[in-house]
């Protein structure tokens, strides 16, 4: 269920990590909400080799994983320099399979055309997800519970 008031805090703490973290040039964040109302942030790491970097949103990923909290909220925003609008990215296939360790029901945040801070569930960008070809007890074990 979509929570205006949560997507626009992610948002806002996205926004304010880029401009500390990439003061000029390039920007990127991500943020997470759980199911405990906490907020986790992140940005890319920066490696010489692009085939050995990770998403931004990873590091989020990760530390509520650490945590043991359910993700409820993705959210990736970027900029491509100090004077361009942000932009909100869509997950990309692979953020998408490790958002849905903690089920379809994730709300992440997606690109729209007039840049509007739109959330829809992860099942909306994946309708023939793989995982349908398997009765779901099969899967159950791979899939957070509630």
């Amino acid at each position: 269920m979509r929570n205006p008031e949560i997507e626009k805090k992610m948002y806002d703490l996205a926004i304010e990590l880029i401009e500390q973290r990439y003061p000029t040039g390039w920007g990127g964040a991500a943020v997470i909400h759980t199911d405990k109302d906490h907020y986790f942030t992140s940005v890319a790491i920066e490696t010489a080799n692009g085939s050995a970097g990770l998403c931004i949103e990873v590091g989020a990923m990760c530390e509520a994983h650490k945590y043991n909290e359910k993700v409820t909220h993705c959210l990736c925003v970027t900029r491509d320099d100090e004077k361009s609008p942000y932009k909100i990215l869509s997950p990309c296939g692979i953020c998408q399979e490790r958002l849905h360790y903690w089920g379809p029901q994730v709300q992440v945040g997606v690109t729209t055309e007039n840049g509007e801070i739109l959330f829809v569930e992860l099942k909306e960008l994946q309708p023939y997800h793989w995982s349908k070809a398997y009765p779901a007890e099969e899967l159950d074990h791979y899939i957070e519970k509630a």
